[in-house]
C-alpha cells in the first residue's frame, strides 16, 4: 500500500508535493503541463482572488464546466479560505440547474465557455450568485482573475472539519440533494481508499470520469496524494481516452460502459488499452461478459472494482486483482469485494433495524470517518441517512459471504444506475407526470449490457387519448438531462398496486430481471 505524507488539511498534500518535488508533472490538459509548483501557486492564488471576492469560511462557490484542472484548483483554494465548491453536473437542464446552483447558495459561479448559454437563460432565476467568472475559450476570465490576485496561505481559523465539496445526489423526493463532505472526508477517504495499486516514477494518472462526480474528484486526489501525473480529459470520449494512452497513462478509473464500448469497438482499441498497468473501475456493476472480455484481453493489467456512495466521498469496498482472477471462486466477479481499511459495515433488516444473519441479505449500513457530516440545508433527510453511533445507510441490499465478500443484490431506494450516473426515479416521474396524457406511471430501472441499466417508464394513459411512446421520451429529453429521460417506454392499461395503493414496482421490474443473477 502506497505510503502517503503526513497530513492534517486536504491542501497539506499538494504543499508536499509542491516541496519535495516542484518541478515533476503535475497535470496535462489540453497541451498543457503544470508543474507541482506551478500548480499549487495557482491554487494559492485563487485563494486570493475568492478572499478579496470576500469569500470566506463557511461560503460556497460553485463550478460548471466539464473536467478541466481548474475545478482541482478550486476545489484546494477553498480550503485556504474554510469554503466549499459545489461542483455542478454540467449535464442538468435548465431547471435542475439553477435549483442546484440556488440550493447551494453559492456567492461566485465559474463557468465553462461552452456552457455559458445555459447560465444565460436563468442568471435571472439565481438568487445567491453575485459573481459569474468565464471559464476557458475566447472569453476567458478566470486566467485573469487568478493572476492578478495575490498568493494566500491557510486562514488561521480554518478547521479539518470544514466543508470543502458539496456534491450533488439525486434524491428520493425528485430533487438533488447537495452532499456536504469537509476536508477531513476527503484526506481520509484519500487514505483508505487507495488499496494496494503502486504508483511509481514515470506513471500517469488519467482523470476521465467527470469531477461532478465523487468518482472523478476523489480519484484526482490520488494525485498529490502519490505525486503522480495526472493527464486531464474534458469528457469521456473515444479520441480524447485513446490521447491520453498514447501520452502514456497507466491508471485510470472508467465506468463498465467504456470498457462495453471498447469491446465493440475491436481488438485495436482493446489494445491500446491493454498498457494499463492498472484498471479501476466501478459506478454501476460490471456486466459479466463484458467483465470476461477485458481481463482476457488485458492479462498483464491489474483489475480493480469499487463500491462506494457520494455520501461516503467514495469507495467503501474493493475488489482487487487477485479476487478477479481466481479461478476457484469465479462468482467473486460478481460481488463487490470487501470493506477498505477504516470501514466498518453491518447487514441490517430494514424492517426492524436489527442485524440478519450472516449471509443473509439485509441493508448495508456503513460507519466511517469518510461519511459526509450530512445533506446542505436538509436535515430531515440528513436524520434519515445518519442514525445512532455513527452509522449511515446505504439504501442498498446486500450479504457478506462467508469470506468477507460483499455482493449488492438490489435497493432499497428506487434508484438506478445507468453508466455510472445516478437516476432516481421520482425525478423523472415528476416530470413525465405533467404530460397531459399520462395518468399514472412508474420509472424503473432495466438490465442493458452497455449501460448497466438503462431508464425504462411504464405509462398507463388517459382514457381516448392516444400518445406514441417517443412523443414522451422527447418530453423527458426536454426537461431533463438526457441520460435522466427514459430510453424506453411501454403503454400498459393499469399499474400493479398493493392494498394500500402502492405501486408494485418490483413486481414491474422482474419481467426484465427474470433472468439475472442479481437486480440491479
Amino acid at each position: 500500500m502506497p505510503v502517503l505524507p503526513p497530513a492534517t488539511f486536504l491542501t497539506d498534500l499538494h504543499a508536499h508535493r509542491a516541496e519535495t518535488q516542484p518541478d515533476d508533472p503535475c497535470w496535462t490538459y489540453l497541451g498543457r503541463t503544470w508543474t507541482w509548483a506551478e500548480a499549487w501557486d495557482d491554487i494559492r492564488r485563487f485563494a486570493g482572488a475568492l478572499q478579496r471576492s470576500g469569500i470566506g469560511r463557511g461560503d460556497r462557490i460553485a463550478f460548471l464546466d466539464k473536467n478541466n484542472p481548474a475545478i482541482l484548483t478550486a476545489t484546494q483554494a477553498v480550503c485556504l479560505v474554510g469554503a466549499a465548491n459545489a461542483i455542478v453536473n454540467w449535464r442538468l437542464a435548465g431547471d435542475e440547474l439553477d435549483y442546484v446552483i440556488n440550493d447551494s447558495g453559492a456567492r461566485v459561479l465559474f463557468v465553462g465557455h461552452e456552457l455559458v448559454p445555459a447560465i444565460d437563460l436563468i442568471r435571472d432565476r439565481l438568487t445567491t450568485v453575485e459573481q459569474v467568472v468565464v471559464v476557458g475559450g475566447d472569453a476567458d476570465e478566470l486566467a485573469g482573475w487568478i493572476d492578478t490576485a495575490e498568493p494566500i496561505d491557510r486562514a488561521d481559523a480554518v478547521a479539518p472539519t470544514d466543508p470543502c465539496l458539496v456534491m450533488y445526489s439525486s434524491g428520493t423526493t425528485g430533487r438533488p440533494k447537495g452532499v456536504v463532505l469537509t476536508q477531513h472526508n476527503m484526506l481520509v477517504h484519500t487514505r483508505n481508499a487507495m488499496g494496494d495499486v503502486e504508483y511509481g516514477d514515470g506513471d500517469m494518472m488519467l482523470i476521465a470520469m467527470p469531477m461532478f462526480h465523487v468518482g472523478g474528484s476523489s480519484y484526482a486526489l490520488f494525485g498529490p496524494a502519490t505525486g503522480t501525473h495526472g493527464y486531464v480529459i474534458r469528457e469521456i470520449d473515444p479520441q480524447l481516452l485513446a490521447g491520453a494512452m498514447m501520452a502514456g497513462a497507466t491508471h485510470t478509473f472508467l465506468v463498465p460502459a467504456v470498457v462495453a464500448a471498447l469491446l465493440q469497438a475491436g481488438p485495436d482499441a482493446m489494445g491500446l488499452f491493454s498498457r494499463l498497468k492498472v484498471f479501476s473501475y466501478g459506478a454501476a456493476p460490471m456486466p459479466l461478459p463484458v467483465l470476461r472480455g477485458a481481463l482476457q484481453h488485458w492479462p498483464d493489467t491489474s483489475f480493480m472494482q469499487v463500491y462506494g456512495m457520494t455520501e461516503m466521498a467514495g469507495v467503501v469496498t474493493i475488489l482487487d486483482d487477485a479476487a478477479h482472477r481466481d479461478p476457484h471462486h469465479p462468482e467473486r466477479l460478481g460481488s463487490a469485494g470487501k470493506p477498505i481499511p477504516g470501514v466498518e459495515m453491518r447487514v441490517v433488516d430494514p424492517a426492524t433495524l436489527q442485524d440478519v444473519e450472516p449471509g443473509r441479505a439485509g441493508e448495508l449500513w456503513w460507519r466511517t470517518e469518510q461519511a459526509t457530516i450530512g445533506y446542505l440545508g436538509n436535515p430531515t433527510a440528513t436524520a434519515e441517512l445518519l442514525v445512532e453511533d455513527g452509522w449511515l445507510r446505504s439504501g442498498d441490499v446486500g450479504r457478506v459471504d462467508d469470506e468477507g465478500f460483499v455482493f449488492i443484490e438490489d435497493r432499497v431506494k428506487d434508484m438506478i444506475i445507468t453508466g455510472g450516473e445516478n437516476v432516481y426515479s421520482p425525478e423523472v416521474e415528476r416530470v413525465l407526470a405533467e404530460h397531459p396524457a399520462v395518468l399514472e406511471l412508474a420509472v424503473i430501472g432495466v438490465p442493458d449490457d452497455h449501460w448497466g441499466e438503462a431508464v425504462k417508464a411504464v405509462v398507463a394513459l388517459h382514457p381516448d387519448v392516444a400518445v406514441e411512446p417517443q412523443e414522451l421520451i422527447d418530453y423527458a429529453r426536454e426537461r431533463l438531462a438526457h441520460y435522466k429521460a427514459p430510453s424506453s417506454i411501454d403503454v400498459v392499461e393499469a399499474l400493479p398496486r398493493n392494498p394500500s395503493g402502492k405501486i408494485l414496482k418490483r413486481d414491474l421490474r422482474k419481467a426484465y430481471w427474470a433472468d439475472r443473477d442479481r437486480q440491479v
